[in-house]
C-alpha cells in the first residue's frame, strides 16, 4: 500500500507540473507578399488598397502585404512577367495593360461595347461563363486567376470639344492597347506612356487627353484639372480587372488565408460597384471642372456598328477568341431583349 500510495502521489506531481508548465508557443513569421496595381496612389487608394488592407489586418499576422502603385516595382507592361518569375507575389490590372500572354490580353481592359454597365462584368463572368476560361487559360501559362470585376465605363476627356464622331480625328490619346487598335479607324492616335506621366503629357501638349476612365477618376487622379471637356458618348460600359496571384505563392499559402484573400477580393468588388456608380452620377450632375459634351446617338451608333465588325475580326483570331465573343453577342442579345435599364435605352 505504501508503494501504491507513494506511486500515485509522484504521478499526480508530475502530472500536475506538466499542466502548470507555461506552455511556450512559437510565433510563425509572417508570409509577406509584394503586390502591385496598375492604379496610381490616388486612384489605388480606392480600387485596391481596400482589398490589401482587409487582408493585412484579417490574416492577424500571418500574412502581410505590401502595395505598389502604378510603375513603382516593373512598368504595368511587365507586370505579367514579373509575377511569373516571383518577383511581385500580386497582382491588380486588366488582361490588356500588363501584356498578358493569353488569349485573352485583349478582352480584359476595354473591349468596345462587350458591356454597358458595370454589373455586366460579374455577370459574364458568374452566369455566362468567362470565369472557367479565365481560370483554364491562366493555368496554363502559370499564374492563378483568382477574380474578376467591373469598374468605370470609358469615355473621353479632352482638352479639344467633341461634339461628333469627325472631332476623334487626329486627338492625341492615353488609352488601352485594344482601345487604341479600335479608335485609330477614326483618326485617334493612341499615346503609350506612364500612367503617372499622362497628367503632364497633357500639360505640354503631347496629349489632347484620355480615353480611358470615367469621370470618377478624372477627378479622383487630377486629370479634370488639366482638360477640359467630358464626352458622355463611351465605347465600352464597364472595365474589367482581374486580380493575380503568383501560383507557387498560392499553393503555399493555407486555407484560412485563402478564404481571406477571396473574401476580401470580394468585398473589394463591392465597394468598387458604388463608388463608380455613385461618382459617375455626382460628379456628371455636380462637377465643376469638366463640361459635358455629347455626340448624337444616331452618329455615335457608327462607333457602335465599327464595333461588331472588330469583334467578328477578333473571333478570327483563335478558338478562345471565338468562345468570347460568343459570349459577348450573347448576353448583348440578352440585354437587348430585356430593355431598360439593361441597355440604357
Amino acid at each position: 500500500m505504501t508503494t501504491r500510495r507513494n506511486f500515485i502521489r509522484k504521478a499526480g506531481l508530475v502530472g500536475a507540473a506538466t499542466l502548470a508548465a507555461p506552455s511556450i508557443a512559437r510565433a510563425q513569421e509572417a508570409i509577406k507578399w509584394r503586390f502591385q496595381t496598375y492604379a496610381g496612389s490616388a486612384l489605388g487608394e480606392h480600387v485596391t488598397k481596400p482589398v490589401i488592407d482587409y487582408i493585412n489586418t484579417a490574416a492577424n499576422g500571418e500574412l502581410e502585404i505590401e502595395l505598389f502603385y502604378a510603375d513603382q516595382i516593373v512598368p504595368t507592361g511587365e507586370l505579367f512577367q514579373a509575377l511569373q518569375r516571383g518577383t511581385i507575389d500580386g497582382v491588380h490590372s486588366d488582361d490588356d495593360s500588363m501584356a498578358s500572354p493569353t488569349p485573352l490580353q485583349q478582352f480584359g481592359g476595354y473591349f468596345p461595347f462587350a458591356t454597358k454597365h458595370i454589373l455586366d462584368v460579374p455577370v459574364l463572368f458568374n452566369q455566362y461563363g468567362l470565369k472557367e476560361i479565365w481560370e483554364e487559360e491562366y493555368a496554363k501559362v502559370g499564374v492563378k486567376w483568382l477574380s474578376a470585376a467591373g469598374q468605370d465605363p470609358c469615355n473621353f476627356n479632352t482638352t479639344k470639344e467633341i461634339t461628333s464622331v469627325a472631332d476623334l480625328d487626329g486627338l492625341r490619346l492615353y488609352t488601352f492597347p485594344t482601345a487604341g487598335r479600335f479608335l485609330t479607324q477614326f483618326g485617334v492616335v493612341p499615346v503609350n506612356i506612364p500612367y503617372e506621366d499622362a497628367e503632364v503629357a497633357v500639360q505640354t501638349g503631347e496629349l489632347d487627353g484620355m480615353a480611358w476612365s470615367g469621370i470618377t477618376e478624372d477627378y479622383t487622379v487630377g486629370w479634370a484639372d488639366v482638360t477640359d471637356y467630358f464626352l458622355t458618348n463611351n465605347i465600352s460600359g464597364a472595365w474589367i480587372g482581374s486580380w493575380f496571384v503568383n501560383e507557387e505563392r498560392w499553393a503555399d499559402l493555407p486555407e484560412h488565408l485563402k478564404a481571406i484573400v477571396m473574401a476580401a477580393t470580394e468585398a473589394g468588388h463591392t465597394y468598387r460597384n458604388q463608388w463608380y456608380w455613385g461618382g459617375e452620377a455626382a460628379l456628371r450632375a455636380n462637377g465643376d471642372k469638366l463640361q459635358l459634351r455629347s455626340v448624337p446617338a444616331n452618329e455615335w451608333a457608327e462607333v457602335e456598328n465599327a464595333a461588331k465588325v472588330f469583334w467578328e475580326e477578333v473571333a478570327q483570331e483563335g478558338e478562345v477568341h471565338q468562345k468570347v465573343v460568343n459570349i459577348f453577342k450573347e448576353y448583348n442579345a440578352v440585354i437587348n431583349q430585356a430593355g431598360a435599364p439593361y441597355n440604357f435605352e
